[in-house]
């Protein structure tokens, strides 16, 4: 997963082939495609491949997400704004790397904010990033709480589960909520609020025009003092347990796709939140079926004579089979579509089944078939029919 402090040397959509303009659908499709052109199944051994892989899945984990599509979009005019933010006031503007008096390290940026620190008492850089990543702040705010850990995971599923949709028990061990303290750290149940930072969990220092802050010594920026830890957690509010939870896996899902399950990751202290849990969906091949985006594809085996005077073929589908025509005629290799039979989609919607005809013919006939086949191969040749007519600059 990427942090938004490495959005900024990032350009997700040139991962993913896209427009800053592509709709959710555009987006999904164009990592979709990579995803199953890239993965490395299907690649053994190439690096390239691995690496767009990669690239891919980490574009779409940011743009397939709407909120943070628009903090990665809100970072992205704030750097072009007169060329960074030597436009905003600052001078020497807004660089990668720090090679001169006046420059700003994104390192130094980011990593201030994320700890309550920054150019925060007079609207400075702090109150900038703590506003478009909901970190850091200023005078006058309260301490941000600090949340738990994200956590990944890694399922595998059958084909048809993950286009059908499926539920997944999986067992997660990390930092849960202590069930003594209910997750507050404190025996009674009531932190106090600091009084070296008075809750604000940073204490600030005006350096002229700015105010320079750093975070609390005594609180560790949470802006609440445990004054009677708690027995079983010893005043974090977490423990280490092992703990099963069940995962709703949406339809359609594909190969290399993350489903993010909000909350479900590793308990914050003192009864903050809770991290996100990311669960990395592998999809096993099936010996039926395969897909193009919502299309559900199956080749079916047919005979001669049900291409040459039509009839009507069972095919499987993800539920019950259908029946579908085959018109009189058909070429070996024909696709017919049965709309509404593909992969399920948002809602009640689905994608198509694709038919594949193939040619299934015999290794062996009796002698009253082939008797008859030699009587229709000499009438076939007889009416004139040349199954090379045209082909090769009909080379005899």
């Amino acid at each position: 997963m990427t942090a938004p402090r490495e959005w900024a040397e990032k350009d997700f959509y040139a991962d993913l082939g896209v427009s800053s303009s592509a709709k959710a659908d555009e987006i999904k499709q164009a990592y979709r495609k990579l995803a199953r052109e890239n993965h490395p199944d299907k690649n053994p051994g190439d690096k390239a491949a691995e690496d767009r892989f990669k690239r891919a899945a980490t574009a779409y984990d940011v743009l397939g997400d709407e909120d943070k599509r628009k903090e990665y979009d809100e970072l992205r005019r704030m750097l072009r704004s007169g060329g960074g933010f030597g436009g905003a006031g600052f001078p020497g503007g807004f660089r990668t790397t720090t090679s001169a008096p006046g420059d700003f390290d994104f390192s130094d940026v980011f990593g201030s904010a994320s700890a309550g620190g920054g150019f925060g008492a007079d609207g400075g850089l702090g109150d900038i990033f703590g506003g478009l990543f909901n970190r850091g702040g200023g005078a006058g705010r309260t301490a941000r709480p600090k949340r738990g850990a994200d956590v990944e995971t890694e399922i595998t599923l059958d084909f048809r589960e993950a286009a059908k949709g499926t539920t997944f028990p999986i067992q997660l061990s990390g930092n849960a909520p202590c069930t003594t303290c209910h997750g507050s750290g404190s025996r009674s149940g009531h932190p106090v609020t600091c009084d070296k930072c008075g809750g604000v969990g940073y204490i600030t220092q005006q350096q002229g025009a700015f105010g320079l802050s750093q975070p609390c010594d005594k609180c560790g920026t949470t802006g609440k003092v445990i004054e009677d830890p708690c027995p079983s957690c010893h005043g974090t509010g977490t423990v280490h347990r092992t703990r099963s939870i069940t995962v709703r896996i949406p339809a359609g899902v594909i190969d290399g796709q993350k489903v993010r399950l909000a909350g479900q990751g590793e308990a914050g202290p003192n009864g903050t939140p809770s991290g996100d849990l990311f669960v990395t969906v592998h999809v096993r091949p099936d010996a039926v079926f395969t897909r193009d985006g919502d299309d559900l594809e199956v080749t079916v085996p047919v005979s001669f004579a049900e291409l040459s005077l039509g009839g009507t073929v069972t095919v499987p589908t993800l539920d019950s089979p259908v029946k579908v025509k085959i018109p009189a005629g058909t070429p070996d290799g024909r696709t017919l579509r049965v709309r509404g039979r593909g992969v399920p989609k948002r809602g009640d919607s689905a994608g198509d089944l694709l038919v594949t005809v193939q040619v299934k013919v015999p290794t062996t006939l009796d002698p009253a078939a082939t008797s008859a086949l030699r009587t229709y191969a000499q009438a076939e040749k007889d009416s004139g029919f040349d199954p090379r007519a045209g082909w090769a600059g009909n080379a005899k």
